[in-house]
């Protein structure tokens, strides 16, 4: 009898202990190791066995339950561990996904189950020890099973349960870690000891899997398990049906892998991360390995720029900073890519990452905070190498002096003469088929004039014209040339009920800038869609001040002609006074409209731009974290966008609309003959004043002026009104009660 119930213990069951399950089937068939797992005991006495007591009954009872539990945790541990879903190579396709289909592999399920044989096997040992107990006493009793057995009447159910949840549930990779640790704590020590084991065996798992990922730039997550995934995978797992991401993906250049891995490749599965890994640290594994892989993998025509600079380097010559980037040189046959990488990426920094997962797996317990610390120390390490990458070697500070002088105009010669040349051009409707055309020879003719052939980034910078009434919207934008074609709703919603296009369809005027590798990863789309804003508010704008100046020098030079003809003539010098009169209220409105221009044109590029820019100089200078560079270049874009009220709907469309007054302005005041333009330049003149008085009116608001979005305008406001003019003005147009049209009496039939 006590041998039957020894041999029940690990699982065996026979003619005074049986199987109920099996019993139900056929006599003798064990149990196949894919049959579910029984959520009740089935090991029961025999029911014809009746030489034991009642007593006696109950006790072996409760002890067989035991070798139930372990059965079936053996049969849980056999199938995780079974490797049969790994098939030969010529298997075919069909019967792999068959396979596949019936079994959903788990490499976590396969730790777990490591660690309950190791309990398995310490159980089956103390049962040994028992027997071996038995046979040397010449009395067996019983009690001596039940005293061995006593501790495992406190891990086995548990266990059990266990592993009847992760069956049930089907709970898999970072879900497994969470359940392991919400039932870490628990009041027994022995079960917690147990727990922590298993929990010790899942996480070596994720610790493989976050070197690999952390030291070698690889994702090794053959059954998305880990919380760190690709993209694709995610969007194929929860059935996405949005097209946008594919799309995206197919349109990223098959070359560029590290530029498509960094931007939409990879990110946080959150139902894989525990709950004990905050978001934070777990988007600081993400940008480790996204770093670690562009550090591992640098482009092709990065190694040869790479090569070219060391070689000027070492034959001494000081002026070759930012050269690289400038020529597509091809790669050299004896250009090792292994080699690049490692100078990207010292094979001691790799060490020194590899040493601390190696802390982190060998430790008995998981220590958040130890986690944390070794994770945030690998970032910087990325971070800063990243940083070297970007900032040292692809010359950031010279592509961003470069985007200033362009996109914000700090090349004020350049645009002047650009727009100078271009004037006439821009006084007719832009054609739709030789609008770019037209625009490159007045570009040209002002590059020649103006850059020198020192400047080494203006060949990045062309000029392009959008096709008229198309969007070009900024995801339809080829990312890794990072290429930026944006039209301005201005150009777009003008004269939409006319087939004539207006001149002002030249405000749709983009620059596109070409960027290299690595710089992408710092000038994203966005960034450039958001520097492309900024400038052809700016162009607009500088165009509006010379087009007022343009204007008062024609004038003057017209009334100096005419002065000089009819001076002797009485007649017609009386004539020409009378006409003088008449337009000297438009030249004085052009004065108020060229004051206006000017005061926000010094303010947004003395105040905001070169203020925001010295701000970021600063941060660069002190900074040597990838990461901070790309939120201190987020801050100063969005400071650009927010001081020039461009994020502010009602003022950029009052802007907008005194640009387009000043330009009719200047059109019409040069075409004084008739009478019909004068009635014309003073409706002008009265939606000026209008528009000028209500925006004076919203700066000075103490929601935008006394708030720290906008620390210069009070300058600007100051400037404006130093002799408090705009005020007294602005209280007269908000006090004048204009009347209302009469409506036309219908005449009755």
């Amino acid at each position: 009898m006590l041998h039957e119930l020894l041999l029940a213990l690990l699982g065996y069951t026979g003619d005074l202990i049986i199987d109920e399950r099996e019993d139900q089937k056929s006599f003798g068939i064990r149990l196949s190791p894919d049959a579910p797992i029984s959520h009740h005991s089935t090991f029961k006495l025999a029911p014809d066995i009746s030489f034991i007591q009642p007593t006696e009954r109950d006790l072996i009872d409760r002890i067989i339950t035991l070798g139930f539990y372990y059965r079936e945790l053996d049969r849980f541990a056999t199938k995780s561990r079974n490797l049969s879903w790994i098939r030969s190579a010529n298997e075919s396709p069909f019967q792999r996904a068959t396979a596949l289909s019936t079994v959903q592999p788990s490499v976590y399920r396969r730790a777990i189950a490591n660690g309950i044989v190791e309990i398995m096997s310490v159980y089956r040992s103390t049962v040994l020890q028992i027997e071996q107990k038995l046979l040397s006493d010449s009395m067996p009793i019983l009690a001596t099973v039940t005293q061995g057995l006593n501790k495992f009447f406190v891990i086995m159910p548990p266990l059990y349960e266990l592993v009847l949840e992760i069956e049930g549930d089907n709970i898999r990779g970072g879900q497994l870690l969470n359940l392991l640790h919400k039932r870490c704590h628990c009041g027994v020590p022995e079960l917690q000891t147990c727990i922590q084991r298993l929990l010790w065996h899942g996480h070596q798992v994720m610790y493989n899997q976050l070197a690999s990922w952390m030291v070698y730039g690889i994702l090794q997550d053959q059954h998305k398990e880990f919380f760190v995934t690709r993209q694709e995978d995610r969007d194929l797992e929860h059935g996405s049906s949005h097209p946008d991401i594919s799309e995206k993906l197919g349109r990223l250049s098959t070359n560029d892998t590290s530029l498509t891995d960094w931007h939409l490749g990879f990110h946080i599965f959150l139902d894989m991360l525990p709950d004990y890994i905050q978001m934070r640290v777990a988007e600081s594994i993400l940008f480790a390995g996204k770093a670690i892989r562009v550090l591992r993998n640098p482009s092709t025509t990065f190694r040869s720029q790479d090569f070219l600079y060391k070689q000027h380097i070492t034959r001494g010559s000081q002026k070759i900073q930012g050269f690289t980037g400038r020529f597509p040189f091809q790669m050299e046959p004896f250009m090792d890519k292994k080699l690049v990488g490692e100078e990207l990426l010292p094979q001691s920094e790799a060490d020194k990452i590899e040493a601390m997962l190696q802390d982190l797996k060998e430790s008995s317990e998981f220590h958040k905070r130890s986690f944390e610390c070794a994770v945030d120390s690998i970032r910087a390490i990325a971070a800063s190498h990243l940083w070297q990458l970007v900032v040292v070697r692809a010359d950031l500070n010279g592509h961003l002096k470069a985007l200033k002088d362009y996109f914000l105009l700090a090349k004020g010669d350049f645009f002047q003469c650009f727009l100078e040349e271009s004037r006439q051009l821009m006084r007719l409707p832009p054609r739709h088929s030789t609008a770019e055309a037209d625009l490159m020879v007045p570009f040209q003719l002002a590059a020649i004039k103006t850059i020198g052939e020192e400047d080494k980034y203006f060949s990045r910078v062309s000029l392009r014209m959008p096709s008229f009434g198309i969007t070009v919207k900024s995801s339809e934008v080829d990312l890794p040339k990072a290429k930026v074609y944006t039209e301005v709703s201005s150009g777009a919603a003008l004269s939409s009920a006319s087939s004539e296009i207006s001149p002002d369809g030249w405000d749709g005027i983009a620059l596109e800038y070409f960027v290299n590798w690595p710089l992408q990863l710092f000038f994203t789309q966005e960034v450039l869609s958001k520097y492309l804003r900024v400038f052809q508010y700016l162009l607009r704008l500088k165009r509006t001040q010379m087009e007022l100046e343009k204007s008062w020098a024609s004038v003057m030079h017209q009334d100096h002609t005419d002065f000089a003809e009819h001076r002797n003539d009485r007649m017609n010098c009386s004539v020409s006074q009378q006409r003088r009169q008449r337009f000297r209220p438009m030249w004085r409105i052009r004065e108020h409209m060229a004051f206006l221009i000017r005061n926000l044109q010094f303010y947004i590029q003395v105040d905001v731009i070169e203020s925001q820019w010295n701000v970021l100089q600063v941060h660069i200078q002190d900074s040597h974290d990838f990461t901070e560079l790309v939120g201190f270049h987020q801050e100063y874009l969005s400071a650009l966008i927010s001081q020039s009220f461009l994020d502010i709907g009602s003022v950029s469309r009052i802007l907008d609309s005194i640009m387009k007054l000043c330009l009719q302005f200047c059109w019409n005041i040069e075409n004084q003959e008739s009478s019909q333009n004068t009635s014309e330049l003073e409706h002008i003149t009265e939606e000026f004043n209008k528009k000028s008085n209500s925006l004076y009116t919203i700066l000075r608001s103490s929601r935008l002026a006394g708030s720290q979005r906008a620390p210069f305008l009070r300058r600007f406001l100051l400037r404006l009104n130093f002799n408090s003019f705009f005020e007294a003005t602005a209280k007269g147009v908000m006090n004048v009660v204009r009347p209302r049209p009469a409506i036309p009496v219908l005449s009755q039939k």
